[in-house]
């Protein structure tokens, strides 16, 4: 109970001093903006009306001269749009001569890397090892539904098969192994999503 009297004195104390906070500042702002020392504006008839009529200066008679002549010459101007009964004729290109026709060139020749009968050797085992493995992963794959992403890694699997039988045809071993590489990477891919 003596507390809660030491509480509500203390409150009515801090209201106290809030209000009277509040009465200092509206003393300061009414002291600062000058209202209280201002003077009312005193009506002036000088400011509201000019006692003197405004002084209109006589108007200046002077006699002016007649302007110059200048002479004008008329040039004709050009005639600018060109009236024309029938369309203008169609501007024709004439085909060149004809060329004798050359006979087609031979393809140009690969340049290919050396390499020794060995690594030609392994390289045609290689190749042979990865189309083979390749053809067993897209025969597993074969008969089961495939969504497009694994239809189109057969795609792929069989373009690079191709071009790697194309490059064992003419020779060129090293690009025969990494395609069929390639293909033999992507069919176990096939092979692993399915």
């Amino acid at each position: 109970m003596m507390q809660r009297i030491v509480i509500g004195r203390k409150m009515d104390a801090a209201r106290e001093r809030s209000k009277k906070g509040l009465a200092l500042l509206c003393a300061a702002v009414l002291w600062t903006s000058g209202c209280l020392f201002r003077q009312p504006l005193r009506a002036s008839i000088a400011n509201k009306v000019s006692l003197r009529p405004p002084v209109v200066p006589a108007a200046v008679a002077t006699d002016l001269d007649a302007p110059p002549e200048i002479p004008v010459e008329v040039v004709a101007l050009p005639e600018l749009v060109i009236m024309r009964s029938a369309p203008s004729r169609p501007h024709v290109v004439l085909a060149p001569a004809a060329e004798p026709t050359k006979p087609e060139a031979e393809p140009e020749p690969r340049i290919a890397p050396e390499i020794s009968t060995a690594e030609v050797d392994a390289a045609r085992a290689e190749t042979r090892s990865n189309l083979d493995t390749m053809q067993k992963n897209l025969a597993l794959a074969s008969g089961k539904p495939l969504n497009a992403s694994q239809q189109d890694l057969i795609s792929k699997v069989r373009g690079f098969a191709k071009n790697a039988r194309e490059a064992m045809r003419s020779g060129d071993w090293v690009r025969a192994k990494n395609l069929s590489k390639k293909a033999e990477v992507l069919s176990e891919e096939l092979v692993d999503s399915l």
